[in-house]
């Protein structure tokens, strides 16, 4: 095999090869919540209410939150649980030795977690949203759950009440590699316990909560969009008037 087929053949394999990095899990596109503020509004409140918890998110501060449109008496009334002041960073009150204990890791500081998520198989946005509605029931885990996309999770379902409780199924297929062998392949979820909303529900709040980390990750982005539209705007009339300036400077000289 030639260079250019070589080259081909390994292109193509690299999808797959991302995929398999996520373990084996298809991500879910996550739906764009960059420009509705009420979503990111919500995904704050869910943030503070089911994240906040355990996870700090130690490079953001709650004044922060009036860029979504909240007034600095509203973010003290509803979002403001782990800190006096609205100056301070977010951050949770448990401590590292006693997440530690109860988790057997220190649960990671999700500032910019959607960012650190991102991969050949999808954006962070995408790897969030599949991760966080793919928790499902397991009795061998020390916290009762585990999840498609991480297996053997050391998180529990924090969102369990929202959502329910479910299960997977499974089925027996052909092992692709070896013939005659079977192997067990995910056939989706079972619901086993109902949750306080549905599951188009549930996916429109995991979906807000989404938006707000990606939103967390770097407030100025749309701020910094806008402004390399109108840098690209003013190169681009810069350059055509260069342009014609440098064609009337050599008509002359001609």
């Amino acid at each position: 095999m030639n260079f250019p087929k070589r080259l081909l053949a390994i292109l193509a394999l690299l999808p797959g090869l991302a995929l398999a990095n996520e373990g084996g899990v298809a991500l879910d596109k996550a739906p764009d919540r960059s420009n509705n503020m009420a979503a990111l509004q919500h995904g704050a409140k869910l943030f503070v209410n089911y994240c906040l918890n355990c996870h700090n998110a130690s490079s953001m501060r709650y004044n922060r939150l009036k860029d979504l449109g909240l007034s600095e008496e509203q973010i003290k009334a509803n979002l403001l649980f782990t800190g006096d002041k609205v100056g301070e960073m977010m951050t949770t009150t448990m401590k590292p030795a006693d997440a530690k204990a109860w988790f057997g890791v220190v649960p990671p500081d999700l500032s910019v977690i959607q960012r650190a998520k991102a991969s050949g198989a999808g954006s962070g946005s995408d790897y969030l949203y599949t991760y966080l509605r793919t928790f499902y029931q397991d009795d061998t885990r020390p916290t009762g759950w585990n999840n498609l996309v991480v297996n053997n999770v050391a998180m529990p379902h924090v969102l369990w009440e929202l959502q329910g409780v479910q299960k997977v199924v499974m089925k027996e297929v052909p092992d692709p590699h070896e013939h005659g062998k079977m192997i067990h392949q995910f056939a989706g979820f079972e619901q086993v316990t109902p949750g306080k909303l549905q599951k188009l529900e549930f996916d429109t709040a995991v979906a807000d909560l989404v938006g707000y980390m990606e939103w967390m990750a770097e407030p100025a982005a749309q701020t910094r969009k806008k402004l390399g539209a109108v840098v690209v705007l003013f190169m681009a009339l810069f350059a055509f008037l260069a342009w014609r300036l440098n064609a009337s400077f050599w008509k002359e000289v001609k």
